[in-house]
């Protein structure tokens, strides 16, 4: 059946769902024994007993015999379509809509509303709200002597399914709404640390690329000299003294691939470990972006009164390219960061000429997947990530269009006793 969602998005995990079921169970249980021996209400005990038995049988086959450890959205579906019909036998057994645990009969649908597909959850409140509607019209009376007191008026009577479906759709609307909310927002942290895994392997990489730059500069330099020699001493030899010059030529690439590998020719192997200051971490930034781009890029550096170093977090680095990034992809030419520092805050910020973020986006920056109705614009995930980012590491970061440039303006603020302890 293609109209359930069997995606793993939509899942149930099966130990808690048993769990809550046998909860369930165990309070229907104490409920009937306690009203039909102790308080002597004359119901159907026999057949209160046969729904209950339901419920015991379905979880000991989830148990028992349903090897999954999540149940799928069908597997789900069936199952809290079966709470929903045990649970309507024992209230059409104990006085329908008047029995007060009524309410109890839109947990299952409210439960599944963040969890499964909106199809799914979209049948069970259908279901949930057919079976509320059955009980208002059919039903054994209330358990006696309870029904030779209880008379009210009609409009009392039909208030009360009334309320229940309110009650059910308003629940299920807003279970959906941030249930969603948080699925996407999962999917984008779950990007994010694979984007952030996969920095960490380059970093090693480019670790490993300058030790050896390091390491193989010293034999390739013994190399070179000596080739230099043997041509000045062969060089009357046409046949060796090519072969000389080739592998001259060799080690001078080898040389200029090393060189590129260790991400900066002019450090020296500790490079990447190596502590910087916050202008360092910017120039380092913009200079990986000019390779690349054509935009022009103006550092301001004129009230940075602290160059003390920090330990380069690779989550900051990240952060920052991903705000410059995209200043750098909806900038029109230039872009604009400026470096303040003192003894107490750090903060930078980046402005472009661009067209600025869209209206409707503004107070929704920083969530993921945004919807704009400019179609230019981004999808929010770089804002997410880089925002996520920067906010892990203690920074406060604030997005709005800039009051000086045309485009967008983005500040990031530390306070220095933070920034340094990270």
């Amino acid at each position: 059946m293609k109209f359930f969602e069997t995606s793993k998005q939509y899942s149930l995990k099966k130990s808690i769902y048993i769990n809550l079921r046998w909860i369930g169970i165990i309070g229907q249980l104490i409920s009937v024994y306690l009203v039909y021996f102790y308080f002597n209400f004359d119901f159907n005990f026999i057949f209160a007993n046969l729904f209950i038995s339901i419920g015991v049988i379905s979880n000991l086959y989830l148990i028992f015999i349903y090897k999954k450890t999540q149940l799928t959205d069908r597997s789900a579906f069936i199952h809290l379509l079966i709470d929903i019909i045990q649970l309507s036998g024992l209230i059409y057994l104990t006085g329908g809509v008047k029995n007060p645990f009524i309410i109890f009969l839109i947990i299952p649908s409210v439960f599944a509303s963040s969890n499964l597909s909106f199809r799914t959850n979209s049948l069970l409140v259908l279901l949930t709200t057919l079976s509320i509607l059955g009980l208002t019209f059919i039903s054994k009376d209330l358990p006696g002597p309870l029904n030779d007191h209880f008379h009210v008026s009609n409009y009392y009577i039909y208030a009360i399914p009334l309320a229940l479906i309110i009650a059910l759709l308003f629940l299920n609307y807003f279970a959906i709404i941030f249930g969603a909310e948080s699925k996407l927002r999962k999917d984008a942290l779950n990007k994010m640390e694979e984007i952030m895994a996969k920095e960490h392997e380059m970093l090693s990489l480019g670790g490993q690329a300058a030790a050896a730059a390091h390491s193989l500069g010293t034999p390739l330099s013994t190399i070179k000299v000596i080739t230099q020699e043997l041509s000045k001493q062969l060089k009357d030899q046409k046949d060796v003294s090519q072969d000389i010059e080739l592998l001259a030529s060799q080690v001078e690439r080898c040389n200029e691939i090393l060189k590129r590998l260790s991400l900066n020719p002019d450090q020296e192997d500790e490079f990447i470990d190596e502590d910087l200051s916050m202008r360092e971490y910017l120039r380092q930034i913009i200079s990986s972006f000019k390779e690349t781009s054509k935009k022009e890029f103006s550092l301001n550096l004129e009230q940075d009164l602290n160059s003390k170093k920090i330990y380069k977090s690779i989550e900051i680095v990240y952060g920052l390219r991903n705000f410059i990034g995209n200043a750098n992809k909806f900038c029109k030419n230039k872009i604009f960061i400026t470096l303040k520092s003192d003894n107490n805050f750090t903060e930078i910020t980046i402005e472009d000429d661009g067209d600025g973020y869209p209206n409707d986006i503004l107070s929704k920056i920083g969530e993921p997947y945004l919807k704009s109705t400019d179609k230019n614009s981004g999808l929010g995930l770089g804002l997410f990530i880089g925002k996520t980012l920067l906010e892990k590491n203690f920074a406060t970061v604030n997005c709005w269009n800039s009051q000086t440039r045309s485009g967008a303006e983005v500040t990031i603020k530390w306070k220095n006793k933070d920034l340094f302890n990270l």
